[in-house]
């Protein structure tokens, strides 16, 4: 069991992880072949993509775990799943493609491209349960297998239509139309490799276990709602806020700089995905907060280690993802971007006492939290700032879920962690990186040194802590 375990995480890591490097490697080919105009365009539009992946499966992927594990008869839990998510998806797509015109007015976007997101939004819902059987028939190397062709399909269209097209027909947003094209061809390809399982589980509906699915999910939804403001809506805002004439350019520099923070992501991704589940496995253990306590300790002083090499070595990575020096106005943002993305992995981190002592709901509130400060931050501190006022809107609406729920883990679910070794820790590695940065002009002879203090700092408090427990035993 634990091989097995361990095989199935190393691949759903790789199944979640290498599409985003994958995507980051596209972020490359955007800037180069895009005017910034267009790039935010483009980055504006697939910010309405993750709002709506999110409302049209509303929870139900969750919900499909909960209740297959439950006891209900699997076979209606799946038969109905996917009834209801098939049946939503259909709608949405008859409504909303009547309604193209108006929701192209009222987005202020060309209606092909509104077009070609309705597709995408009504491809990926149809592909949400199929996906989940997958995950819990065990078949976890066809689900990576689906999940990286998928990311693969999509970059090799856009390296053809971006490379191989004439020029003309990438001008005046040809290239925002092949990008989404890309997309929806690589949504079509997962979509008809999906389909047999329609036929396996096939169509059946049971109103009432369908209500109590939606019950369960109706909090994931709020959730999920809170978490793509949280993460995207700031583009919305910038394009809200600021001047028509200048707004995509704006939001075109700022998305690709905003990438950066990617690295501290992938980071926090592989940490959620190996260390969730033995946070839930070990729950039971006497020993089981301090062992939470240690583990977020590792975290947070790797986690400093990458925010300062990232800002340090901020100069050599724009060269390699962001190769046109026309985006490279907004690089003020990756320190703080890089932080907040930091924030809500401590924040993850942290969460564990919620989920372990069963008050999801918690995570739930603190996202609806996040979301409001989201909303009232940008609103603030764009018209003053621009771009800027985004990305310190994102800096403070982590910052301070992470501090929400370190005050009410502390309250219902105790954890020993060592505060003063982890301000320490957090004060050198902010102070570095926005020291180096900001103050010497990320002067690289400046960074080295701050980064070899940090990094030896760092193992000898780790080689002290296990020269002490060798001495002990």
């Amino acid at each position: 069991m634990l091989k097995k375990l361990l095989k199935d995480t190393v691949i759903y890591g790789i199944a979640t992880v290498l599409p985003r490097v994958i995507t980051l490697l596209l972020t490359r080919l955007y800037v180069d072949k895009l005017p910034t105009g267009d790039f935010g365009i483009y980055s504006g539009l697939f910010v309405y993509l993750i709002l709506g992946n999110v409302l049209l499966s509303y929870g139900m992927e969750t919900a499909f775990f909960r209740f297959m594990n439950k006891g209900e008869k699997k076979a209606k839990v799946q038969s109905t799943a996917l009834t209801s998510l098939t049946v939503s998806s259909l709608l949405f797509l008859l409504t909303a493609y009547l309604l193209r015109d108006t929701i192209a007015v009222w987005l202020n976007y060309d209606v092909q491209y509104i077009v070609f997101g309705i597709y995408i939004l009504v491809l990926d819902s149809l592909v949400v349960i199929p996906f989940a059987w997958l995950r819990n028939k065990g078949k976890a190397n066809l689900y990576a297998f689906l999940k990286v062709g998928n990311t693969v399909v999509n970059m090799a269209f856009n390296i053809y239509f971006l490379n191989y097209l004439p020029a003309d027909q990438l001008a005046d947003g040809g290239g925002v139309y092949y990008i989404f094209l890309a997309n929806v061809i690589a949504s079509l390809f997962t979509f008809i490799a999906l389909l047999p399982i329609y036929l396996k589980i096939r169509f059946r509906f049971s109103y009432n276990l369908w209500k109590e699915m939606m019950l369960y999910a109706f909090p994931v939804l709020l959730a999920g709602i809170a978490f793509s403001v949280n993460e995207g809506f700031d583009r919305v805002f910038l394009r809200m806020l600021l001047p028509p004439d200048t707004a995509d350019e704006t939001i075109g520099v700022y998305s690709a700089c905003y990438k950066m923070g990617v690295f501290m992501n992938l980071f926090v991704s592989a940490y959620k995905l190996g260390i969730e589940p033995f946070f839930f496995s070990s729950a039971q253990d006497k020993n089981a907060p301090k062992t939470y306590a240690q583990i977020t300790e590792y975290f947070i002083v790797c986690g400093g280690f990458i925010l300062l090499f990232i800002t340090v070595f901020t100069d050599l990575f724009k060269r390699i993802l962001i190769p046109n020096p026309s985006y490279w106005e907004a690089l003020w943002i990756v320190p703080i971007i890089l932080l907040a993305n930091f924030c809500s992995g401590i924040y993850q981190s942290l969460s564990v006492w919620y989920k372990v002592t069963d008050r999801t709901m918690f995570g739930a509130i603190v996202s609806i939290v996040g979301m409001v400060l989201t909303v009232f931050f940008n609103f603030a501190l764009i018209p003053l700032f621009s771009y800027k006022g985004a990305a310190l809107a994102t800096l403070i609406t982590y910052t301070t879920m992470m501090f929400i729920s370190y005050h009410y883990g502390q309250k219902y679910y105790p954890i020993p962690y060592k505060k003063r070794k982890i301000k320490i820790f957090l004060s050198i590695s902010v102070g570095f990186s926005f020291l180096n940065f900001y103050a010497f002009g990320n002067n690289v002879y400046v960074g080295l040194f701050f980064l070899l203090f940090y990094a030896f700092l760092a193992s000898f408090v780790i080689n002290l802590k296990s020269m002490l427990k060798l001495k002990k035993n």
